[in-house]
């Protein structure tokens, strides 16, 4: 029997993710496998065609890549947080959002420029930012993605941009990435002069504290976006858990955990 006999085939419901005799590392293996997840049930639901199939390489159609945009819309119901959550999140970490406060970033770009099909830029866009956020691999996949699809400099370098103040910055940019807590890749597409940045934070330095009146609408996005963050996973968990999944290890759940 030959190596590439040995390699068995992944599947989710019987859908092949990689070619036969292809060995992907077990992080890629899962992001194929979580969006292939999310593929099947946007057909289910009825926002995708059943004739669209998956592309071996990992690649999601255009239309796929719209339908689940529209099943995470639909199934991923969060909750805008209270006053008192966000006053309760702001006396335990006074210094968000504070003056001085400085980031380490790294980022992916997809530069907008003239005669680029912006629709099919942004598709892209988000079907990576869905496979780094569903990563679970210390980082390793967004460095890998930066220097394979980033038109910034930077992603020769894994796309480190280092230590940066606001005023390094395009206005419009830091006021997606500062006044915030969060930390990782970021649950949405950032805009820029630039184009569209899948970004994420490494570490973070405080600043100055500031009133909560100042930082209050800072403070309610962020608790929105871990809300919505812990929602994915455990919409994944349940799709998991619902299907026939051969070859690739996924967290299951038996019972609804999105409310």
């Amino acid at each position: 029997m030959t190596a590439t006999a040995q390699i068995s085939v992944a599947r989710i419901n019987g859908v092949a993710l990689h070619p036969p005799g292809v060995l992907l590392p077990p992080e890629a293996l899962r992001q194929r496998a979580c969006t292939e997840l999310l593929r099947q049930q946007a057909q289910r639901e009825g926002l995708l065609a059943a004739t669209d199939t998956p592309d071996l390489e990992g690649a999601t159609s255009a239309a796929a890549g719209e339908a689940i945009e529209r099943l995470l819309e639909r199934a991923l119901q969060v909750p805008e947080p209270s006053e008192d959550a966000c006053r309760r999140y702001h006396a335990a970490h006074p210094t968000l959002g504070g003056q001085g406060e400085r980031v380490r970033l790294r980022h992916v770009l997809f530069a907008v420029t003239p005669g680029v099909d912006v629709k099919q830029l942004r598709q892209r866009a988000e079907a990576l930012l869905l496979e780094l956020r569903c990563a679970d691999d210390g980082g390793a996949r967004f460095a890998q993605a930066a220097r394979q699809w980033s038109n910034c400099p930077s992603g020769q370098d894994g796309g480190e941009l280092g230590w940066l103040a606001t005023e390094d910055c395009a206005p419009e940019f830091a006021r997606e990435i500062f006044g915030a807590q969060e930390v990782g890749v970021l649950s949405r597409l950032v805009h820029s002069r630039f184009g569209l940045h899948v970004v994420e934070v490494c570490e973070r330095q405080p600043g100055q504290a500031l009133p909560f009146e100042q930082v209050h609408t800072s403070v309610a996005l962020l608790l929105r976006q871990q809300a919505w963050v812990n929602a994915l996973r455990q919409y994944l968990q349940l799709l998991a858990g619902a299907a026939e999944v051969e070859g690739v290890q996924l967290d299951a759940a038996d019972t609804p955990l999105v409310q």
